[in-house]
């Protein structure tokens, strides 16, 4: 049986569409973050090169790299089919894991959609194109659970530390562990976001906004950095030189990383990612019974079904029933 896309040579375009007119282009536009668009933009030139389109390089020499690649302007998205679609996943599944497989459909079938609403496919061809099934993920979050203890430990290092850096990074991490954020949600938090333990997130992960809340200790945390912060408007978090001064200018991402770093050493904490307070967040708030749907909503999930790979109840209930088994072997006597 022939391979359909290697027998279907039209979905290649010898030169680009217009952008107006391109799918590829239409669908990265409307992307808020920017951050998204780079994602989509990789994932879609992933597909081109499964399609067989030759890379196609743009000079970029305002941006940190020299080159852009531009191959996904070079796909004619309208042109693909099923057979296609279908082919394009059976490929992807032997080269990629399940969650990145699903993020690259997920581009495809927004193309396919754009290209609908433009007239470029029928109704019937986009809805076949696109029956194509995700993945089914079983394998766990990458990362660890944090104990309250290393938590404690963290915390307790920014506390010693006199300097306005201790009460900032014990805020940073009252956010990520309490409120479940992410690292580059916190450094975009401005002055004018917080009200009263109420935080506003502004496009969070797919450009959506939200509402979390912060309480207890986190929340002291958070008014004791209002309190050495001032109330100059700009953003929250701010860099810090070694003379204690603050200048109101944004946090990287990375910085946020490097701290977590300092502070783990400080505290004789083990090795663990930003993200992993969001991972505790959602296992410790479904373990004192908060309902999937609002952590969901609270972490800024597009479907419990994420959300879920973060559950750590079943495994307890799976070690409880392992319990009940008697095996007779005793420790033999020295």
């Amino acid at each position: 049986m022939q391979n359909p896309i290697e027998t279907h040579p039209h979905y290649v375009i010898p030169i680009a569409q217009r952008t107006d007119h391109n799918p590829a282009a239409v669908y990265l536009a409307r992307l808020v973050s920017a951050n998204s668009r780079r994602t989509m933009k990789t994932a879609l030139n992933t597909i081109a090169a499964v399609l067989g389109v030759e890379p196609v390089l743009i000079e970029n020499p305002g941006q940190r790299s020299k080159s852009e690649n531009v191959t996904y302007l070079y796909v004619n998205w309208a042109a693909l089919r099923y057979p296609h679609t279908a082919a394009i996943r059976a490929r992807l599944v032997e080269s990629h894991g399940a969650a990145t497989v699903n993020k690259l459909l997920s581009a495809l079938r927004a193309v396919l959609k754009e290209a609908w609403k433009l007239g470029q496919m029928t109704a019937e061809d986009y809805q076949r194109a696109v029956e194509i099934e995700n993945v089914k993920i079983e394998t766990l979050p990458a990362g660890r659970d944090l104990k309250q203890g290393e938590i404690r430990a963290l915390v307790n290092v920014c506390m010693e530390d006199e300097t306005p850096a201790g009460v900032r990074d014990a805020a940073m991490i009252g956010l990520l562990y309490s409120a479940g954020l992410r690292r580059s949600e916190v450094v975009k938090l401005t002055l004018a976001d917080v009200e009263d333990g109420k935080l506003t997130i502004r496009g969070g992960k797919g450009g959506k906004d939200r509402l979390v809340y912060v309480s207890g200790g986190a929340l002291l945390a958070l008014n004791d950095w209002l309190v050495a912060r001032g109330n100059v408007s700009g953003v929250l978090f701010t860099p810090i030189n070694k003379g204690g001064n603050l200048s109101i200018k944004p946090l990287s991402s990375q910085a946020v990383y490097n701290m977590l770093e300092k502070r783990a050493a400080q505290a004789g904490v083990a090795d663990f990612s930003p993200h992993d307070f969001r991972r505790t967040f959602a296992g410790d708030m479904l373990d004192e019974g908060v309902d999937i749907v609002t952590v969901a909503k609270l972490m800024g999930h597009a479907s419990v079904e994420t959300t879920a790979r973060y559950d750590r109840r079943p495994e307890a209930v799976k070690r409880a029933a392992a319990s009940k088994l008697h095996f007779p072997y005793q420790r033999r006597k020295a």
